[in-house]
């Protein structure tokens, strides 16, 4: 059995795994899934939020594991479980990246984002008047996050979403090779992906090679789209293979 902990991507919360938690547990394995602060149904105020706040929340998740886990970052996760690998090698079995952003040393969101081409833009969003948070058009939801996933769930998914903090995009992570990079990567690449474009995450992957790549026939958001085959991709690359249908 391994312990498995699920960080959602911006906007979402820990409602967005909802379809692949069951799954997973199926399967024999213990589930987390927390709220990044800011989001689903955490009240931390957006002017609190940092990536470094988003790290100390998963971190204290990791903790109080009673072993070492397999952290999943979907998207802007993909920040989070490499700063919280970089605190907690020794809590950290395994890190995987689902078509996330999987930063080296220094970088930011902000500087990944500004070469997705073609992915999410600074025209898909709206920026308050404070300028500390941003929300989507409701065209970027419809084509670049959720354009395969049927109707229902997606309006489902669309009532969930919440303002996203923009201080966390800005924030470079610090990474060392005697931590951080101790610890084994995988990712899930999604080939139809219109938010992080495949050819992106296939960038950042040949500048920070994982130890298995795992590709799934998905848009963005393959937790609402294809639950059963993100499940079983999970597993493979978490060392535990088998079905999770």
């Amino acid at each position: 059995m391994s312990t498995f902990v699920l960080v959602h991507g911006a906007w979402h919360g820990a409602w967005s795994w909802t379809f692949v938690v069951p799954l997973l547990e199926q399967a024999g394995h213990k589930v987390v899934v927390p709220d990044l602060p800011g989001l689903g149904d955490d009240e931390t105020p957006v002017g609190s939020v940092s990536l470094s706040a988003y790290a100390d929340a998963i971190a204290a998740v990791v903790r109080a594991q009673n072993e070492p886990v397999v952290l999943v970052g979907h998207s802007m996760g993909g920040f989070v479980i490499t700063h919280v690998a970089e605190m907690l090698p020794e809590k950290t079995r395994a890190l995987i990246y689902l078509c996330a952003f999987l930063p080296a040393n220094g970088e930011s969101m902000q500087d990944w984002a500004q070469r997705a081409a073609g992915g999410l833009a600074i025209e898909d969003l709206v920026v308050a008047e404070d300028g500390l948070s941003a929300t989507l058009l409701e065209d970027a939801i419809s084509r670049k996050l959720y354009q395969d996933v049927a109707a229902d769930r997606a309006g489902w998914a669309r009532s969930n979403l919440r303002p996203q903090a923009l201080a966390p995009w800005m924030q470079p992570v610090s990474t060392t090779a005697e931590r951080f990079g101790r610890v084994e990567r995988h990712y899930v690449e999604c080939v139809n992906d219109r938010a992080v474009p495949v050819e992106t995450q296939r960038a950042m992957i040949a500048a920070l090679p994982c130890l298995s790549v795992t590709s799934i026939e998905s848009g963005h958001s393959p937790f609402l789209s294809v639950p059963e085959v993100l499940a079983d991709a999970l597993l493979q690359a978490g060392g535990q293979r088998g079905t999770a249908s």
